[in-house]
Parts: C-alpha cells; sequence; structure tokens
C-alpha cells in the first residue's frame, strides 16, 4: 500500500526571497533552485539538494501538495519530481486529480460549509469595514471559499487580529496570520479531511505531514506523523503534538530538513 505524504507548500518547502532566512556567510549559501515564477518574475524557491530530496520522496511514495493556495496560484508552481497524481488545493476546497478539480469532492465541501459555518459574504463585509486602509494593501476572495487580506505587517495593530479572531470563532471560521496575509477561513474548510479522502482513494497506510502555520494545525494531527519547520505560526506558539516533531531550522533550510526526515521515514522498514 502506499504511503502518502501531504505537505504545505509556502514556508513549508518552498520560499519567497524574504522567507529565506540566509543567516550564513555568502560563500556558504547553499545554491538555490526557482520553482515558481509570477508575471515574469522569479517568486519562490527551494534548495537543490531539496529538489533532489523531493524527487526522490515523489519516486518513494505518493506525495501529495497540500495548500492554501487558489488552484491557479498553485498552478504556477514547477516543482521537481513525479507530477503529483493528487494535490489539495484552496486549504482543501478543491482536491485535484491529475491536475482537474474532483467535482464530487467540491461539492460536498461546499454543502458543509453551508450547513456548519457563517456565510462568506459576511466575512467580507465584515472585513471590508473593520480593515483600516492605512495597513491594508488587498483585498482578496479565494475560489469563493474563504477571504484574505494584504496587510503591511509592521503598522498591523495586534488587538485587531485578535478580536478578529474572535469575532470569527463565533461564526464557525478561523483566522491565521502568515508573513503578510491574514486568512479568514471556515472551519470545516481543512487540509486533513481532503487528505483523508486521499487515503480513502488510495488505500494508504501510512500518512506523513508537513506544514508550518495554523491552517497546517489539522494536517499535521491527521497524519500518522508530522513535522513542522522552527519558523511560523506554529513555532512562534510553540504548539506541538505527540506525533510531531518540531524541527529547529528555519528559512529555506527547514525546507531541506524536512524533507531529509520525510524520505527517511518512508524508505524506513515498517
Amino acid at each position: 500500500m502506499p504511503v502518502i505524504v501531504a505537505s504545505d507548500l509556502d514556508r513549508t518547502l518552498i520560499y519567497s526571497a524574504a522567507a529565506l532566512a540566509l543567516t550564513m556567510p555568502d560563500a556558504r549559501a547553499p545554491r538555490l533552485l526557482c520553482v515558481e515564477v509570477h508575471e515574469n518574475k522569479p517568486l519562490s524557491y527551494m534548495t537543490e539538494t531539496a529538489a533532489r530530496l523531493l524527487t526522490d520522496l515523489g519516486d518513494a511514495a505518493l506525495f501529495v501538495p497540500t495548500t492554501t493556495r487558489t488552484r491557479k496560484q498553485y498552478q504556477r508552481i514547477n516543482l521537481p519530481g513525479p507530477a503529483p497524481a493528487y494535490a489539495i488545493c484552496a486549504n482543501g476546497g478543491h482536491l485535484l486529480v491529475d491536475g482537474v478539480s474532483d467535482g464530487d469532492w467540491h461539492a460536498r465541501v461546499l454543502a458543509r460549509l453551508a450547513d456548519e459555518c457563517a456565510p462568506l459574504s459576511e466575512v467580507q463585509e465584515h472585513l471590508l469595514r473593520t480593515a483600516d486602509p492605512v495597513w491594508v494593501r488587498k483585498h482578496r476572495v479565494a475560489e469563493d471559499l474563504f477571504a484574505y487580506l494584504v496587510v503591511e505587517r509592521e503598522l498591523l495593530p495586534e488587538e485587531w487580529v485578535k478580536e478578529l479572531g474572535e469575532w470569527a470563532e463565533n461564526r464557525g471560521w478561523t483566522v491565521s496570520l502568515q508573513g503578510r496575509k491574514i486568512y479568514a477561513v471556515p472551519k470545516p474548510l481543512t487540509k486533513s479531511a481532503a487528505m483523508r479522502e486521499v487515503v480513502r482513494r488510495t488505500g494508504a497506510d501510512l500518512t506523513l505531514a508537513a506544514g508550518d502555520s495554523l491552517l497546517d494545525a489539522d494536517l499535521l494531527l491527521a497524519a500518522d506523523r508530522s513535522w513542522r519547520p522552527g519558523h511560523g505560526e506554529l513555532a512562534d506558539d510553540d504548539w506541538t503534538a505527540p506525533a510531531v516533531r518540531a524541527l529547529p531550522e528555519r528559512g529555506v533550510l527547514a525546507g531541506e530538513r524536512i524533507l531529509r526526515e520525510l524520505l527517511h521515514t518512508v524508505r524506513a522498514p515498517r
């Protein structure tokens, strides 16, 4: 039976220039591979060593990219290794099978959201009404499933984020602050639910996962074994669980370490 490796992408396996955290002397910095271009500019990277590890991992296990990105944002990433048979986009709202969204899965997600939480329109209206244009740069809706803001982080009031979290909690939504983005996501919209669907379809008997943010916590808890880097929301909160290993590495070298751990676990006798 296959081993499923469900991993978050941004700030877990791939990194923007601002998130690389290259603290070593320039001459000792790792060689980088660009894996995403947007508007003719390089956007995301991994180390060349990480690229080789991901290729080996794709040959040894069922690698499932698992992201909060929209399908369009995900599809501009050019990951090394075999093309994934499954990918999870929009935080579980879309399950891609050979690159195409599974209509039945998406319909099930929409039905659950309608039953269990406040509508997106209410959340969007609240964000537009309460977020200050002084520190908001963009208002966005992703796949008609959730909303997010792009902000000037140094101007963002911490109390506003806390108040938004409390407001959202009472309506069945959750809030996550990742870099310059504040996400408001329905609680039933989870990466773990989509991963379980892949497990059901493939009959996998071992699941591994990795992620760095609050929106990855359910995924890490649902897998048999999981890893998180030394940066991100979960690290900032010192979050852990019995089957979750907290790694010390930060930045792009954390992505390399995560892939090394995943590949070692996949190859280990069971």
